[in-house]
């Protein structure tokens, strides 16, 4: 292994991953995709080990290896130009409106003979905006997962390149917004596409061997540096619990997560042993996203010089019991599982940590994405769905305060912009500014919460599922908790209500919905004035 080599091909691979990204981008047809870069995209060998992936959600990390393991299983057969999609959470997915899409990439251009297995695998996985289900966007206040759209299981939606459009159209007819879905599902082949060809170019520059050869060992080398990385941390057994707030009657209800962290030696286990069970509700996440959410912690302590790919899972060990929050099992409701589950996941990982590693640990970020989904007709009839992530405060830490106003972990989304939202949907933003005051106290202060503000031009579906309403973020090493976030409801003759974290409500023109996101946690007692 030559070490200029080895960091070409770490660049080589990754850029792959990050023009695929840039195509999803610009063929994008929804603002979800085009505006806001919810998705990922990532490079596999031919045994479905993780070669590269782009830095785009957090939230995917463990769940994009898992779609492709289940999906290599599943068909021992492929031909260039196969496409295999799948949105089924049990079947590798996270959720429903997460839809995946995986190509194979035969160095040759074509298998020497049938059934030869590729060498390489292309995958993005994309947030559609809508895929059906009992409300518009897709993450309803459901009770088991045929409430939450359609669920499609690993099918091939091209073979030898020609389209299986009666599965095209299945698709189309159960989704609110046919004519968007079909842009962004041609996205998703577009990058495909793109890294097929860039893969083969590289190919043929280099040599198949070759570059398999550097694969492996860039997966070699992750894994040393994760391992050493870890070795430096105290051993011991850390634990920590949190709490995700269901509402159920108009009441909150509490759902506790618990994990223990052990680390010994070069490896950490965390075991969510005492976490709440499934729940009869749409929190309940499936296993990939504690995966994801454990990996990304470990990620973020290892540092950025650590290629990205499979060698970085390899000493992070997660356990969980079988038909929990934090690994649900079929039928449970899982919509909110990716989004707001694993963010509280992060949290008591971090809490974990936080003993072992005091200087190194932020406070509580706002926990949560203040997910929004609203659906309606334009005024010439055609339907619209959108969704949007808000950012919040960010937690302070021992090397400085919170940023204020963004995505806090695993989200790592882009705000739409006024502009986009405006010129597209029914509405209107009236106030966009951060929550001043709202970040947590202490020698170092957590960052601001958001304040967005909408009023409505016409009449919409609007469905919110957010955390930290009940709970605060909490400080460390004596910091404050920053403040909970506030969902209010203001009607259009002046009236006030305020809205649980989890609502569905039907708005009329004139309505306005502002919500107000949580500050970060503060670190360190404050100096006394």
């Amino acid at each position: 292994m030559d070490p200029i080599t080895l960091e070409l091909f770490r660049h080589r691979f990754a850029g792959v991953a990050e023009e695929m990204g840039i195509t999803l981008r610009r063929t994008g047809y929804s603002p979800n995709i085009k505006e806001r870069l919810d998705f990922s995209c990532a490079l596999f060998d031919g045994a479905g080990r993780m070669i590269a992936q782009a830095a785009h959600i957090p939230a995917h990390l463990g769940a994009m290896p898992a779609s492709v393991q289940t999906i290599l299983a599943r068909f021992p057969v492929w031909e260039p130009g196969d496409v295999v999609i799948v949105n089924d959470p049990f079947e590798g997915g996270n959720h429903l409106p997460d839809i995946t899409m995986i190509s194979p990439v035969f160095a040759a251009g074509r298998p020497a003979q049938t059934g030869d297995r590729p060498d390489f695998f292309v995958a993005s996985r994309a947030h559609h905006a809508d895929v059906g289900g009992m409300s518009p966007g897709s993450l309803p206040l459901s009770s088991e997962i045929y409430q939450e759209g359609i669920i499609i299981p690993p099918l091939k939606l091209y073979k030898a390149g020609a389209l299986d459009g009666d599965l095209l159209r299945l698709i189309l007819r159960n989704v609110r917004t046919p004519d968007e879905r079909r842009g962004d599902l041609a996205a998703q082949r577009a990058a495909a596409g793109v890294g097929e060809r860039r893969l083969q170019e590289l190919v043929a520059a280099h040599g198949c061997d070759l570059m398999m050869g550097y694969a492996a060992h860039l997966r070699a080398y992750s894994e040393r540096l994760t391992r050493a990385a870890i070795a430096a941390w105290p051993d011991g057994v850390y634990r920590f619990e949190d709490v995700l707030e269901w509402v159920e009657d108009g009441r909150v209800a509490f759902v506790p997560i618990r994990v223990a962290a052990q680390i010994a030696g070069d490896e950490v286990t965390f075991d969510f042993s005492g976490t709440a069970g499934v729940m009869h509700g749409s929190l309940n996440a499936v296993i990939a996203i504690a995966q994801s959410a454990c990996y990304y912690v470990v990620r973020c302590l290892v540092g950025d010089d650590v290629p990205m790919n499979e060698g970085c899972f390899a000493p992070v060990h997660v356990a969980a019991p079988g038909n929990c929050v934090v690994n649900a099992l079929p039928p449970a409701a899982v919509a909110g599982g990716n989004v707001e589950t694993s963010q509280r996941i992060t949290d008591v990982v971090l809490g974990a940590l936080a003993q072992a590693l005091p200087d190194r640990i932020p406070a509580a970020g706002q926990g949560t994405m203040n997910n929004l989904t609203i659906g309606g007709q334009r005024a010439d009839g055609t339907p619209y769905a959108y969704y949007e992530t808000i950012a919040g405060g960010m937690g302070a830490s021992a090397q400085g305060d919170g940023l204020s106003g963004v995505q806090v972990h695993m989200t790592n989304t882009l705000n739409t912009p006024i502009e986009a939202l405006e010129m597209a949907f029914p509405l209107r933003l009236v106030r966009y500014a951060l929550r001043t005051g709202s970040g947590g106290a202490g020698r170092q202060r957590g960052g601001d919460g958001i304040v967005r503000e909408y009023l409505f031009s016409a009449p919409a579906t609007v469905t919110m599922l957010s955390e930290r309403r009940a709970v605060a973020p909490w400080g460390l090493a004596g910091g404050a908790p920053g403040a909970a976030g506030r969902n209010l409801l203001i009607y259009g003759d002046g009236r006030e209500e305020e809205l649980p974290s989890k609502f569905t409500r039907r708005l009329a023109p004139g309505d306005r919905l502002r919500i107000e996101t949580p500050g970060g946690g503060g670190w360190g007692a404050a100096d006394p004035a």
